[in-house]
């Protein structure tokens, strides 16, 4: 069973404006009904949107093989895209202050640090967003896994930029967390399309069986991955799995599949929390912007999770 709770605004970035989820989708179909996608004030506002607002969305479950009154937080922040014109280092910053504010056991980054996209305003060096991520605190630890843009654009920058900052980067690994009674596997997987091939194919990193042999205790399992699309071979033992990567669509209207879902299964895994076959995944809509610093109708957000 599961209650997902309303999210909830983060204030805002200094002389802007913030936007609950309900303000957006209601905005949203009134430019949907109107045919408006791409018009100077919908790009005006998906631009607003992406620099300066900022939602909490909460998740309470307690899914399959996780122990009854094992009660455990994880504060997920994903996709940040360090780089102007909405993701600054003072935004990474607003970011950070408002993760720790939620004051949960475990912090976990899904990857894509780094804005990749032609508009970028603002570079972001690695020593500057890995500075800011530092001071993300929990007291199980902050962990992270890499994404695609972190392979692509900037492999070794970005490792020795968590490694001088003291995160533990997690590559097909696991670790054993929390107290007596109360422990938990922690795992993380390799990206799955590390490698661009050409014409539409990648090669990936990933070993989830690899992963997976490395836990060697019946406690339950929580797995990071970048990409969703490897849910569908992710098995029962694995109680929750944690994504990113599609941004929730990024630019998206109410009732209408997404405009951009970057995964093979369309919008099957864009978004939210997904249960197929009684497993669990969550997927972040993120915070930052690929392709273009346009948000709409999916606001960055970070996630809470509370388990038991």
């Amino acid at each position: 069973m599961t209650i997902d709770a309303p999210s909830r605004l983060v204030p805002p970035v200094p002389q802007s404006r913030g936007f609950t989820r309900r303000g957006v989708l209601k905005t949203g179909l009134g430019l949907a009904g109107a045919g408006a996608i791409i018009v100077p004030g919908t790009t005006a506002y998906a631009a607003m949107e992406a620099a300066n607002s900022l939602i909490i969305t909460d998740y309470t479950m307690r899914p399959p093989g996780w122990r009854a009154g094992q009660r455990l937080t994880i504060t997920v922040v994903a996709d940040i895209h360090a780089g102007g014109p909405n993701m600054g280092v003072e935004r990474v910053r607003q970011v950070v202050d408002a993760a720790n504010t939620l004051s949960s056991d475990l912090i976990v980054l899904l990857g894509d640090y780094f804005a990749t996209h032609r508009f970028v305003t603002e570079v972001v060096p690695p020593e500057e967003w890995s500075y800011e991520l530092s001071r993300l605190k929990a007291p199980l630890g902050v962990y992270s896994i890499l994404g695609n843009h972190d392979w692509w654009h900037g492999i070794g920058p970005t490792r020795a930029a968590l490694k001088n900052v003291r995160i533990p980067l997690m590559e097909n690994d696991a670790v054993r967390l929390g107290e007596a009674g109360g422990r938990f596997w922690l795992a993380g997987l390799g990206d799955q399309i590390a490698y661009r091939l050409g014409h539409g194919k990648f090669r990936g990193v990933d070993d989830l069986p690899g992963t997976l042999r490395k836990i060697d205790t019946d406690d339950p399992v929580i797995l990071l991955v970048h990409e969703p699309d490897i849910f569908t071979q992710v098995p029962d033992r694995v109680s929750l799995t944690l994504a990113g990567h599609t941004h929730g669509g990024q630019i998206r209207f109410p009732l209408v599949p997404p405009v951009w879902a970057p995964s093979q299964y369309g919008a099957r895994f864009a978004y939210g929390h997904i249960v197929e076959q009684g497993r669990h995944m969550i997927v972040s809509g993120g915070l930052g912007t690929s392709m273009v610093p346009l948000r709409l109708g999916v606001p960055p957000e970070i996630v809470r999770v509370t388990l038991g």
